[in-house]
């Protein structure tokens, strides 16, 4: 097993199966972070599970969070329908402070394993518009998370790697191909049924789907 280790968040969709794959090309040996945080299905941790099985990393951890208990958005409140039609503005299937919440659990058990590296799927081209999924807060991120930890300020400088900030949907597929990802491991909707089938007409869905068709592949994902 490498020596050179990190930590994966893993929400079992594209996007970070597809960063899971990537670091596991660079060499890492890969501890996968998912998050049971109240989210309206759990199609998608499942779908966490098997990829980090599949993949192979060295572990696969579930933290529990209940933000249901503070709402606030379509993916934690039953009461807040989720979009199906495009919407302008932030959408209201963001999470109140989710990748920063996320990016901090991750960087606990990275001080814990004693790694430097944190790798995290967001996006700045094909997204839904999410305030913590741009470069500037990955930047602020990280500054904060050097000065806040042991580690940092022992001078063992913590990375958060966002390999896809820059890649359209249907690059990030391409690339995962490469590596071998099988997408039907993936689960994207936003209201997937416990089984995994999704309902195609979300945000996430809509963007999986042209994401597929840009790349020029078949769509490997099951709908209801």
């Amino acid at each position: 097993m490498s020596d050179k280790r990190a930590v994966i968040l893993v929400s079992g969709g594209l996007d970070s199966t597809t960063v899971l794959a990537m670091a596991l090309a660079q060499g890492y040996a890969c501890y996968t972070l998912s998050f049971d945080y109240g989210q309206r299905h759990r199609a998608e941790l499942y779908a966490a599970q098997r990829v980090s099985d599949t993949l192979g990393d060295v572990e696969h951890k579930v933290v529990n969070l209940n933000l249901d208990s503070i709402g606030g958005s379509a993916l934690t409140d039953a009461n807040i329908a989720v979009p199906e039609q495009a919407t302008e503005g932030i959408p209201v299937t963001y999470v109140p402070a989710r990748n920063t919440v996320f990016l901090s659990i991750a960087l606990g058990w990275a001080e814990v394993l004693g790694a430097q590296d944190i790798f995290i799927g967001v996006n700045a081209v094909d997204y839904s518009g999410y305030p913590d999924c741009r470069p500037d807060y990955i930047k602020a991120y990280e500054t904060m998370a050097n000065l806040a930890t042991r580690a940092g300020v022992e001078g063992n400088k913590l990375s958060i790697h966002t390999p896809l900030m820059e890649m359209s949907k249907g690059d990030i597929i391409t690339t995962g191909m490469q590596l071998g990802v099988d997408y039907s491991l993936t689960v994207s909707c936003y209201q997937a049924s416990d089984d995994g089938l999704a309902c195609g007409k979300c945000d996430a869905c809509r963007l999986r789907a042209q994401g597929f068709a840009d790349a020029g592949l078949a769509d490997p994902t099951r709908y209801a």
